[in-house]
């Protein structure tokens, strides 16, 4: 068997289970032996029953000590219980829908049970536990097992069983990419051992040494293929913005004071332009803050030294809004702008190309449709990126590399925990805007349950009888049999049932067509709909100044930030804004979140809060499209291990910026297959 090999040719696979794998992003063999389990069941550890502990999951070899009782439950259910000792104690177990297991029970076998232990008085209980007999083929118990990320059809025996069968007849494993010098310096096991390791481990310590290498690999991976682009992009020259003072006098023209955050960020920016070393620099700053007059400062020195500027936004209705903001921004200079977007007619696509190619559009903005390769630039200067979570690093370098040495600036509102941005953005620059403009009400936000319903009704209604605007969000576009949560397609009519007939109300959510969500977005900005029934689509893309409430449903499903960002489409208006969580559930987690929520408007608070409640596996919401997912490592839980590993990457790319030494060709292969246009810019 071969890393290549299709998924579907494993002993067990097949093609109806294949595509179950598909499901999980698992087609070839590779991706198996990758797919790393998340938590193990400890079934080496056998207990007497007079030594068992509540809560604990053991495994305990006892005999059947009474007749099996059965019957139907209330919900008709079929349950059967039996009890087990051990000559210690007696353990009673109870097993759902198992009337398979009445026929097979005897009282002269030793049979393994393994479970979670509860104790009812003085009786030790096990619910639906795991039932082995010594002579049983495959047995499990005396074992680590792996449970894996799984879905619905798939089970955990089917994936360790693939598991276990390509680590037995794999012919080809990864290459060995670290030397031996560095696994020693580092005391980490080699690749293939760390592999079968962390699937089929035979000792927790096994287990500990194999998750250790496949960490350390990751982070390094991660940060030197980001620092090598990093170095790759120093090593390039861009053109100098030499006269950065002009931005004095766009600055004074403005109907408003910058704040002095704001000031701070330009003069970070005009220092990096000045420069031949292409700018690599991420803004960030929360909703409102005014991320888009920093980069139209630098757009503006950009085209009053000659140069063009660019600026790609993830949605069209964005794009729009960026468009006239920098219309009316410049109008007053005389500085050309257009727009270029995925609807536009062919015609009008081909004329608005000409002017960028010639040179006499100054500022394109635009949305992915400025990354296509029939868009040519005649000097771009200034590549600006709008969110770019939503867009990803191979994206933003696609804009950046319209022409090959580009200053590049990167926004966004979704504030990064410093400890996460200094590895995802370890390739950037960070500037904040950590100041709201004078002025600015903060959003009141509230959580309630469902029993406040009715009068969270009431008070929408009557802020939009007063011409105000508002949004409800809901996880789900359709209603769920796993989940129990609101969702749009149905919550639509519930809403229309409570409003006033006077109220206009619309549905918006992801499995509408493009062309279908813009026109809804365009007749809510335009304040033809009353409320705006969503799901997380207007996270980003719509910017509504007279919208002063949302609603989010079962908010306890959503994370901090994802909430931090939903709450940012309110407050964008001199009106004071309002932000309601209905929660479902109101204790544990979700308390804590809302407690957070209620508290504080600061993002960079949340980000930091959220990171630590979710970990970094759920943080972001969207994929870093080009930057590999962490299978194994925790930035939040690993810390030490991350701190080790950007030593390890500094000193390597110290002495081989591009990994082009002969010693450092694993690497490089490993790192250009990891990140494929890193990879390719580095060969």
């Amino acid at each position: 068997m071969k890393l290549s090999d299709d998924i579907r040719y494993i002993k067990g696979v097949g093609e109806k289970r294949a595509a179950l794998f598909h499901k999980l992003g698992i087609f070839k063999v590779r991706d198996l032996l990758y797919h790393f389990p998340r938590g193990y069941e400890d079934r080496s550890l056998v207990k007497e029953i007079a030594d068992l502990v509540p809560e604990e999951s053991v495994c305990v070899k006892a005999s059947l000590v009474s007749g099996v009782r059965n019957f139907r439950g209330r919900s008709g259910t079929q349950v059967m219980q039996a009890s087990f000792s051990d000559g210690t104690g007696v353990l009673k177990v109870t097993w759902f829908n198992a009337g398979y297991l009445k026929n097979t029970l005897r009282s002269d076998v030793l049979y393994t049970l393994y479970g979670k232990v509860s104790k009812k008085g003085t009786m030790f209980e096990m619910t639906n536990p795991v039932l082995e007999t010594p002579e049983k083929e495959g047995a499990q118990s005396g074992k680590i097992l792996p449970v894996y990320p799984a879905t619905a059809g798939l089970s955990q025996k089917n994936i360790r069983e693939a598991a276990e069968n390509i680590l037995r007849q794999l012919e080809d494993y990864p290459e060995e990419f670290l030397s031996e010098e560095l696994r020693q310096a580092y005391q980490l096991v080699d690749l293939q051992k760390a592999l079968v390791d962390v699937h089929m481990p035979e000792s927790f310590p096994d287990f500990e040494a194999a998750r250790k290498r496949l960490v350390f690999d990751e982070f390094l991976i991660l940060q030197l293929g980001i620092g090598s682009f990093k170095k790759y992009r120093q090593s390039h020259s861009a053109p100098v913005i030499r006269d950065v003072k002009c931005i004095a006098a766009f600055a004074e023209g403005l109907p408003y004071a910058l704040t002095g955050a704001q000031k701070r960020v330009i003069n970070e920016i005009s220092a990096d332009i000045r420069k031949n070393i292409p700018m690599n620099r991420l803004v960030q700053g929360d909703v409102g803050s005014g991320k888009t007059v920093v980069a139209a400062a630098a757009m503006f020195a950009a085209a009053r030294n000659g140069y063009q500027s660019a600026m790609m936004a993830p949605t069209e209705i964005l794009a729009e809004q960026h468009y006239q903001s920098l219309c009316n921004l410049f109008a007053p200079w005389g500085i050309p702008v257009v727009l270029l977007n995925g609807s536009q007619g062919v015609k009008e696509r081909r004329e608005i190309m000409e002017k960028i190619r010639s040179g006499e559009a100054k500022i394109a903005v635009g949305t992915h449709a400025l990354i296509s390769d029939k868009v040519e630039f005649y000097n771009l200067a200034l590549a600006i990126t709008d969110e770019q979570h939503r867009f990803g690093v191979e994206q933003r370098m696609a804009l950046a590399g319209k022409n090959e040495d580009t200053h590049a600036l990167i926004m966004t509102a979704t504030p990064i925990p410093r400890t996460l941005s200094l590895v995802i953005y370890g390739d950037l620059d960070v500037s904040v805007i950590d100041e709201l403009p004078p002025g600015r009400k903060e959003i009141k936000t509230m959580a309630f349950t469902e029993k406040k319903r009715r009068e969270i009704y009431a008070f929408v209604a009557g802020h939009i009888q007063k011409g105000r605007q508002a949004y409800f969000i809901c996880p789900l576009v359709e209603e769920s049999e796993v989940i129990e949560a609101k969702a749009v397609t149905d919550y639509v009519d519930k809403v229309r049932e409570e409003l006033p007939k006077s109220v206009s109300v619309a549905a918006l959510h992801g499995k509408m067509k493009a062309a279908e969500k813009e026109e809804v977005m365009h007749r809510f900005a335009e304040g033809k709909i009353d409320v705006l029934v969503s799901t997380t689509v207007v996270e980003v893309g719509v910017d509504v100044p007279n919208a002063n409430i949302i609603v989010i449903e079962n908010a306890e499903r959503f994370g901090l930030s994802q909430l931090h960002q939903l709450r940012g489409r309110v407050g964008r208006g001199k009106e004071q804004s309002f932000c309601l969580m209905i929660c479902q559930s109101t204790g544990g987690l979700a308390a804590e979140r809302m407690k957070v929520m209620c508290e504080t408007n600061d993002g960079f608070v949340i980000s930091e809060k959220d990171l630590q409640l979710r970990g970094p596996g759920e943080f972001f919401g969207t994929r870093q499209h080009g930057v590999p997912e962490m299978q194994i490592g925790n930035f939040f839980t690993d810390m030490d291990m991350l701190a080790v590993t950007q030593q390890a990457a500094q000193t390597i790319l110290r002495r081989d910026p591009l990994l082009s030494l002969p010693e450092n060709a694993a690497l490089k292969r490993t790192v250009s297959l990891k990140f494929e246009q890193f990879g390719s810019m580095l060969n």
